[in-house]
């Protein structure tokens, strides 16, 4: 009988398909997700987690109503919807520029740009200046970053606090890839940034982290061919590389999962700025502040799941997303910062109550690549259900336009003859803000651009003398 069996091809075909679901089995970890459920209020025990992670991903050029938790209509993101569907996302967030360096001093200080003082290609963050990763550190954190924008290099003041601050060495493209920016010197793919995060949770996975990635790939308009599902014109390849990069994410955080981490990390996700197709008459970005180029996502994902998404209906900033975190974790808040800490808004959020917002501001210099001309600032002021674009004497007049914000979220109308006494008001925000004192850390220092530096810039498709 047995030699009956042995000598039946059936027995070494099931054998062969016992081992394979036992091998499936043995590489698959049970459930659909393994973080547990939990109340909102659990939020409020983070800070209690000991060997509580942090993975913070920074997608450069992401505007909020171009992903599926923010409205859109295309399924251009469903990782980072599934991120937002059982956590925690902030509906009405706004960067302080459009322009990545200056608006990434300000939510990594939490300071205003007029403070911080990094509104011109050749500012720097003062090295006195406090910065998140410093605090981290000392708390006990490793800190690690992975990115490929110059303007975030080390040399803008960017890397302080972070043990290893790293741009990955490009790898070939495959020739399934597309890059559609005209400007396409920027070396490699986010799957570089992507591929040494991996290897960071296999060589580090045992130890307390702070992993800061910042891709590019939307900046880029790269994608590829799985990703080609939107059209062919300017706005619809960024939404091609929108998909490209949520696909990206999504595999990032299903290696979270499959090396148990994903049960204690905290994912942060959010943008630097917008992008712009026209609706104030430039497409792009780093020109001006309305809300296409600032309006950008803020959404976190806890250890846990929450059974419904907890969104927070209040204006928040960049700036406030480290004191937010900070507070979250019961870690030091930043000195003397402009931002300020969310937990407040997530509460009355729980309550299903909704708190007033002091005036919210975005800056960009409108000179800022032209080092021989005299600043040009242009600030956007947003105030109860206004908005407020106001521009200095430059190479114009001082021109403001007021828009009713709440109502018209494109700032498509302006209202300046209906609301004269609000617009006027608001201009003096506007001018009490340009005259905002300088941090204790006194005034930005100055990096004089080296050639190399330069043409990396001008990869990026930015006008650098």
């Amino acid at each position: 009988m047995w030699k009956r069996l042995f000598d039946s091809r059936w027995f070494y075909w099931v054998a062969l398909a016992l081992m394979l679901v036992l091998f499936t089995l043995s590489q698959v970890r049970f459930g659909t997700n393994p973080r547990p459920m939990a109340t909102p209020e659990a939020i409020a025990g983070l800070s209690e987690i000991e060997d509580l992670n942090i993975v913070f991903i920074l997608i450069d050029t992401l505007r909020a109503d171009r992903l599926g938790a923010y409205g859109h209509e295309r399924a251009t993101s469903p990782a980072i919807d599934a991120l937002a569907a059982d956590g925690l996302r902030f509906a009405r967030n706004m960067s302080q520029s459009s322009w990545t360096k200056c608006s990434m001093a300000s939510m990594w200080t939490a300071h205003y740009p007029v403070r911080t003082g990094v509104t011109r290609s050749e500012d720097a963050i003062s090295s006195d200046a406090q910065m998140p990763a410093e605090i981290l550190r000392e708390a006990g954190y490793e800190t690690y970053a992975l990115w490929r924008n110059a303007w975030v290099g080390p040399s803008f003041g960017f890397s302080q606090g972070f043990e290893v601050y790293h741009s990955p060495r490009p790898s070939p493209i495959p020739p399934s890839i597309r890059r559609e920016k005209p400007t396409t010197g920027v070396a490699g793919t986010d799957q570089d940034i992507i591929h040494s995060a991996r290897e960071f949770f296999r060589t580090h996975g045992e130890k307390r982290f702070f992993l800061y990635l910042h891709l590019m790939d939307v900046h880029q308009y790269v994608y590829d061919e799985a990703s080609a599902l939107f059209g062919t014109t300017y706005s619809d390849i960024y939404d091609n590389s929108i998909h490209w990069e949520d696909r990206l994410v999504g595999s990032l955080v299903a290696d979270l999962d499959r090396r148990g981490l994903r049960e204690k990390t905290l994912i942060v996700l959010a943008s630097d700025h917008g992008e712009a197709f026209g609706e104030h008459g430039r497409e792009g970005h780093a020109r001006d502040v309305y809300s296409e180029v600032v309006t950008t996502p803020l959404i976190i994902s806890f250890p846990f799941r929450l059974a419904e998404p907890l969104v927070v209906d209040a204006v928040s900033e960049n700036v406030d997303l480290w004191p937010t975190l900070l507070d979250l974790l019961g870690l030091p808040p930043i000195e003397g910062a402009n931002g300020r800490s969310l937990v407040p808004e997530i509460q009355a959020s729980i309550a299903g109550e909704e708190l007033e917002s002091a005036p919210r501001y975005a800056h960009i210099d409108q000179s800022w690549g032209r080092k021989d001309e005299d600043p040009q600032p242009m600030v956007a002021v947003t105030e109860g259900p206004y908005r407020l674009i106001y521009r200095e004497a430059g190479r114009g007049p001082r021109r403001a336009e007021l828009y009713a914000y709440a109502s018209d979220r494109q700032e498509s109308r302006r209202i300046d003859n209906e609301e004269p006494e609000v617009r006027e008001r608001m201009i003096g925000l506007a001018q009490a803000y340009l005259e905002s004192e300088a941090p204790a850390w006194g005034d930005a220092p100055e990096i004089e651009l080296n050639d190399a530096q330069l043409q990396q810039l001008r990869a990026l498709g930015y006008e650098v003398e």
